[in-house]
């Protein structure tokens, strides 16, 4: 392993160390969820359980509810605490380039392609094939919990594996945040995600989540 490699492991392992994770002993939580869109909007409840599978209560439109379920789910498997040793300890870290974004690294090994981008110790650009297309996230801003960085203001899009060209619209995401019980556990509050629609006509989609509770 070069010099190059060890430093970018390092680096990226202080990265993904300085992310906000909920502790081991959290059970999930509850509260009322309301889904907007255009002039539409949806009310109803939830239950994340400890197994980070959202159930929604009061909703009967199933795309709707599919629609929330898959937010709380993205947002809370990322709020798992895993070991970075657990994660990566079957992949070298390989040093692209050094711009005023950050130190960007690509893959070798396990997760062979995978790329990721590292500026003041924040993972501010994701590169990751997942489930059969890549997925390319990149970060503006991020969200200091005093525990933990939360991204904050990010954007998403899926690139075609074959062509290497985006297959989706851009997503333009912003998350706001609010801290619950007597545990330092912040929970997403609300997310809105701008994006084109096929007529290419912006849209916002706004998620908001309110009287939230923990489990016990």
């Amino acid at each position: 392993m070069t010099f190059t490699e060890i430093n970018c492991k390092e680096l990226f392992k202080k990265a993904y160390e300085k992310r906000y994770t909920w502790n081991t002993e959290f059970n999930g939580y509850k509260g009322k969820c309301i889904f907007l869109v255009n002039s539409d909007s949806y009310k109803g409840d939830f239950v994340l359980g400890k197994d980070f599978k959202p159930v929604i209560q009061h909703i009967d439109d199933q795309e709707i509810v599919k629609s929330i379920s898959s937010q709380l789910f993205e947002v809370t498997i990322h709020r798992v605490k895993r070991k970075f040793d657990e994660v990566h300890s079957k992949n070298i870290f390989n040093f692209i380039k050094d711009s005023e974004s950050g130190i960007e690294m690509i893959l070798s090994g396990k997760s062979e392609g995978d790329k990721y981008r590292v500026k003041n110790n924040c993972i501010n650009m994701v590169y990751r094939k997942i489930h059969g297309t890549i997925i390319e996230i990149f970060v503006q801003e991020f969200f200091d919990t005093g525990n933990g960085l939360l991204s904050k203001k990010y954007t998403s899009q899926t690139i075609d594996p074959k062509t290497l060209k985006p297959n989706s619209s851009k997503l333009e995401y912003e998350d706001r945040f609010i801290n619950i019980g007597s545990q330092d556990i912040w929970i997403l509050n609300s997310r809105s995600i701008k994006y084109l629609n096929k007529n290419q006509e912006e849209e916002i989609q706004k998620f908001i989540f309110e009287d939230l509770s923990l489990l016990v």
